[in-house]
């Protein structure tokens, strides 16, 4: 690494106005405060201890090196923040953003501009952060984030009820119970520790309080206004990822001031990610920051409004370390044109129409188990593997074998009229890229509980038997489909576990004669080349103790109907070397259903956390877990925490929430 020399700060405190001290990791450039800086910030409840500081460990040293300062600031209850976290991107979290905001304007080493950056979360809350306006907050880069916190997160999508809302769950209450690092905290971590076991909430029980898109989901949903959003915006994502809407979003919402990248990759950095090929992120970045930030005239403005990766023909496979493709740009986004696919009379998805007439579906409940999961932090089976299985319980219709390549970008659109035997029902559709040879990858996909089919914040049952027109949008593509492939939409009234049954195993008639899929035409864009990382391996390599292990697994028990999917993380343990901290994480995950009966379904999610020093070790072990009855969802949580060997703490959560149109 060349450039400007620069100071690591590993932690620097931060008092709030309520006196709450915060937890701040600082790459300084040397000399700022004789020749002061601006500063990017990061704010996550993820550790910068030990949870994000190997990508803090790529990144921000590269910024620094730039002259350009890195805050990484753990949200309280958090790492070795102080306090108890109340939720996701609550008034209390923002407010705390803005005021940090303000505080690092104030330092004499900056230069009082300041951007906000981050994944996930914190591309979350940086979005939401921008909308409230803090003065010193001149630009952002958002990733792999949302603009919807109802139909783009990890809760609910069009009013289905997501498995991942569990799931994460389960993770934040194994973060949030985790303890400080006694070397920053010194004798106070024990105190601090016992604080955040009994207090920190188990996020489910709020979230299942709002099972509509109500005002809890609005707050922190930019897409109801975006012109709250005046500064620009840098927003990424990748198609492998459950958040590739996001950019398409931003960019029809805030115009040009926003501009857009969207790569092959899992939820991940664009510079580490997979599927190669990966993004030069460092010199993006720097160069938004140094336009933005010290307002050096380097063009970033007239940066096109969308640049693309265009999946070309990928093949399915159990893991996926390059996606074909090809790069393009556009310099203004407009919503693409249609491209309307119908079913003929002879059955055939293409420009014929008039349909076969009407055609009885009901899956199986546990179609669905190749679809991969909603945070895919690896290449492999995380992602939607080969589509058969599902599509053997599934109504498909397919093109002719196509003649010439089609090219798609945006978000397709389906239309089609139905019937339900039951006042509630979901419905899943899928686009699929049939190979010459059979294999088929998922391209795009769309979820609906029919229920919210006019509204998502006043949902209306289905009345048996009634034909009732549905709309639904499907999740963003960029995608050509090749010379002798075949374009395939799959209809499913399961997609288990990705989405959790309805109380109703129900039947659905679909008039195959009303059947319109429109996918967006890629039409006139520039190919370009985009440039790639010079480091291929830009993540520190921490010592390994004990290995890390993936597996997922499904079983069918023929005898009983039941089915059971199961995920096993083992991060394996490793020891930061400059800290002599080792941590190690295992996450156990289980869903169960059994066939013909919705109300069999469960869940739970187990999660065993260590940290380990020279004489010092403490563990948490947590669980989440979900039933239901035809009324209710049933949930309960358990965390325990121990010092050594001794087990000084145990807490339960147990609840009975009416399910809602659900």
């Amino acid at each position: 690494m060349t450039g400007r020399s620069f100071t690591t700060i590993e932690n620097q405190w931060i008092t709030l106005k309520d006196g709450t001290r915060l937890a701040a990791r600082i790459w300084m450039p040397d000399n700022a405060e004789n020749d002061p800086v601006p500063a990017v910030f990061e704010f996550l409840p993820y550790r910068k201890r030990d949870g994000t500081s190997p990508r803090d460990e790529s990144t921000y040293p590269v910024f620094a090196a730039a002259g350009i300062a890195g805050v990484r600031v753990d949200i309280r209850g958090s790492g070795e923040s102080d306090g108890v976290i109340d939720g996701e991107y609550t008034p209390l979290e923002l407010a705390n953003g803005c005021e940090l905001i303000e505080w690092i304007a104030a330092q004499p080493w900056s230069n009082g501009s300041v951007g906000m950056m981050g994944i996930s979360w914190g591309g979350f809350n940086c979005l939401q952060v921008a909308a409230l306006r803090p003065k010193p907050l001149k630009a952002i880069i958002s990733i792999a984030s949302t603009v919807d916190r109802y139909n783009d997160d990890i809760h609910y999508k069009n009013g289905t009820h997501l498995s991942a809302q569990l799931s994460w769950a389960g993770t934040m209450l194994a973060y949030q119970s985790r303890s400080p690092d006694p070397e920053l905290t010194g004798n106070r971590w024990r105190d601090m520790w016992q604080e955040r076991l009994e207090k920190e909430p188990f996020f489910m029980e709020e979230w299942l309080g709002h099972q509509r898109r109500d005002d809890f989901w609005k707050h922190g949903s930019i897409s109801d206004n975006f012109d709250d959003v005046e500064i620009p915006s840098l927003v990424i994502a990748g198609w492998a990822d459950g958040y590739r809407n996001t950019p398409i979003k931003a960019i029809e919402g805030m115009g040009p001031k926003s501009k857009a990248i969207i790569g092959p990759w899992i939820h991940k950095y664009p510079h580490f990610a997979w599927p190669k090929p990966r993004a030069d992120f460092h010199g993006e970045a720097i160069r938004w920051w140094n336009r933005w930030l010290r307002d050096e005239r380097n063009g970033a403005e007239d940066l096109p409004q969308i640049r693309a990766y265009i999946l070309d023909a990928v093949k399915p496979a159990l893991r996926r370390d390059y996606d074909p493709g090809f790069w393009i740009a556009k310099d203004r986004w407009s919503k693409p044109e249609g491209d309307v696919l119908a079913i003929g009379t002879d059955g055939v998805l293409g420009k014929g129409r008039g349909g076969t007439g009407e055609v009885l579906l009901r899956s199986p409940l546990d179609t669905g188990t190749s679809s991969g999961e909603w945070f895919t932090l690896k290449p492999d089976v995380e992602m939607a593997i080969d589509q058969r299985g599902d599509d053997a319980g599934s109504l498909v219709f397919e093109s002719a074998v196509l003649t010439e390549a089609q090219d798609y970008l945006g978000m397709p659109r389906l239309k089609l009229t139905l019937k339900s035997d039951a006042p509630l029902a979901n419905l899943c559709a899928r686009i699929v890229d049939v190979h010459p040879d059979g294999s088929s990858l998922r391209v795009a996909f769309g979820v609906l509980n029919l229920a919210h089919r006019k509204s998502n914040e006043h949902p209306e049952a289905l009345t048996p038997g009634e034909a009732t027109e549905i709309e639904m949008d499907l999740d963003a593509m960029g995608y050509r489909f090749a010379p002798g492939h075949r374009i395939r939409l799959s209809l499913s009234t399961s997609y288990w576990p990705t989405m959790l049954p309805p109380p109703y195993d129900a039947t659905l008639t679909i008039d195959t004669g009303s059947i319109e899929l429109a996918l967006p035409k890629l039409g006139e864009a520039e190919r370009i080349a985009m440039k790639e990382p010079e480091n291929p391996n830009p993540l520190p390599d921490y010592p390994e103790q004990l290995p890390s292990a993936s597996r997922r697994s499904v079983t069918r028990e023929l005898s009983t109907g039941r089915t059971v999917y199961r995920i096993h993380e083992d991060t394996g343990r490793h020891e930061h070397p400059d800290t002599g901290l080792a941590t190690r994480q295992i996450r156990e995950e289980e869903w169960s259903v059994v066939e013909g009966d919705p109300l069999s379904m469960s869940g739970e999610a187990n999660w065993v956390c260590d940290m380990f020093r020279e004489g010092w070790h403490v563990r948490t072990v947590s669980s989440a877990r979900m039933t239901c009855t035809a009324e209710n969802w049933i949930i309960s949580a358990e965390v325990k925490a121990f010092d050594g060997e001794e087990q000084f703490f145990e807490k339960m959560f147990e609840k009975v929430v009416p399910r809602d149109m659900m």
